[in-house]
């Protein structure tokens, strides 16, 4: 039996419209629990994260060089370098990793 293409993209549109738009019909006031607006507030870097890390671990061809990667990138951020110097450690740190890991 062959599936239906058409079904599946309709269903995953009637769930992201349910998604969007259910919220906003439902919610009529502003969010006043500061609670609730701290935990929207950081859905969006959580997403983020959780879509980021696992990649940079398993695009690497030795997941320790993607993991080294993961810790220099925190470090290089946690002591304020800018996006573009923490993208580029990050890439250095893998590319050194594998070339040493390569050779051996």
């Amino acid at each position: 039996m062959k599936p239906n293409i058409y079904l599946y993209i309709f269903v995953m549109a009637f769930a992201t419209w349910c998604m969007r738009v259910i919220p906003s019909l439902v919610m009529k006031k502003p969010i006043q629990n500061r609670f609730a607006q701290s935990f929207l507030y950081y859905v969006p870097y959580v997403t983020l994260a959780v879509m980021t890390f696992p990649a940079m671990v398993q695009a690497t061809n030795e997941p320790l060089a993607g993991a080294a990667a993961l810790i220099v990138g925190i470090f290089a951020a946690w002591f304020g370098a800018d996006l573009i110097y923490v993208a580029l450690a990050c890439c250095v740190t893998v590319f050194v990793l594998e070339f040493l890991t390569g050779m051996m």
